[in-house]
C-alpha cells in the first residue's frame, strides 16, 4: 500500500501544474512540479534505504515527501530567476533558453563585440548590467561563461579570442557586484557551432557567448 502511495505522489505533483508558456503560446509543466516530482522518486529510495528493511515502506515514504519539497524548491528558485531574466532581456537580442534546470542565455556576437575584438561593444553593458543585477539577487546558483567563434582563421586565434571575450562578460559581471567564485569562464572557439560555417548568417550565428546558470551542487 505504501509503495502505491509513493507512485501516487510522484504522479500527483507531475499532474498538479500544467500552465501555458506566455513565451511560447505552448503547454508547459512548471519546473517546480518536475522538480517536486524527480526529488519525491529520489526521495523514497533514500528514506527506503536508510530506513531499513523493518520500516522500508514507511522510510521511502518519508524520503518522498522530503525530496519533493527539496527538489521543488530548486525549480521554483529556477523558474522565478529565468522570468526575471526573460523580464530583463526582452527586446535586447539575447536569447533565453530553459534546460531542465540549466538557465541558457545566448548572446550573439553581432552586439557584443566588434570583429575580431576581446572588448566589449559599450552599448551591450547596459544589457550585460541587467544579467548582472538578477544573478546579484538569486545568488545560490553557479555560472559558466562560454565564447564561441565561427570558423574564419586559425584554430589557434579563435581558440584564443572566445577565451578572451568570455574572460570579459565574466570580468564585466564581476565589476557589476557578481560575486567571482560562482564564475567559470571557457573558451571554445570554433569547435561548438550552432549553425553551417560556409555561410555568412551561420558564421554569425556561431559567434556568440553563452551565459549557464545552474543549481549549486
Amino acid at each position: 500500500m505504501k509503495k502505491i502511495l509513493v507512485s501516487a505522489l510522484a504522479f500527483s505533483v507531475l499532474a498538479g501544474c500544467t500552465t501555458l508558456d506566455p513565451y511560447t503560446q505552448q503547454p508547459k509543466t512548471s519546473n517546480v512540479v518536475k522538480g517536486g516530482a524527480g526529488g519525491a522518486v529520489g526521495g523514497a529510495a533514500l528514506g527506503a534505504m536508510v530506513a531499513g528493511s523493518g520500516k522500508r515502506n514507511e522510510g521511502a515514504l518519508a524520503g518522498a515527501l522530503l525530496g519533493a519539497v527539496v527538489g521543488g524548491g530548486l525549480g521554483y528558485y529556477m523558474d522565478q530567476q529565468e522570468a526575471q531574466l526573460r523580464q530583463q532581456l526582452q527586446g535586447t537580442g539575447v536569447d533565453v533558453n530553459r534546460v531542465g534546470d540549466e538557465i541558457q542565455l545566448v548572446m550573439p556576437g553581432s552586439i557584443t563585440f566588434a570583429t575580431n575584438e576581446d572588448r566589449i561593444d559599450p552599448s551591450f553593458f547596459s544589457t550585460l548590467d541587467s544579467v548582472a543585477n538578477v544573478l546579484r539577487q538569486y545568488d545560490q546558483t553557479l555560472i559558466v561563461v562560454e565564447g564561441h567563434t565561427d570558423s574564419t582563421g586559425s584554430l589557434q586565434y579563435n581558440q584564443q579570442l572566445s577565451e578572451r571575450r568570455a574572460n570579459s562578460v565574466a570580468q564585466r559581471l564581476m565589476s557589476s557586484g557578481v560575486n567571482g567564485m560562482r564564475i567559470t569562464t571557457v573558451g571554445y572557439g570554433p569547435n561548438r557551432p550552432v549553425a553551417d560555417n560556409s555561410t555568412a548568417h551561420g558564421r554569425s550565428l556561431n559567434r556568440r557567448v553563452e551565459i549557464k546558470i545552474s543549481g549549486q551542487g
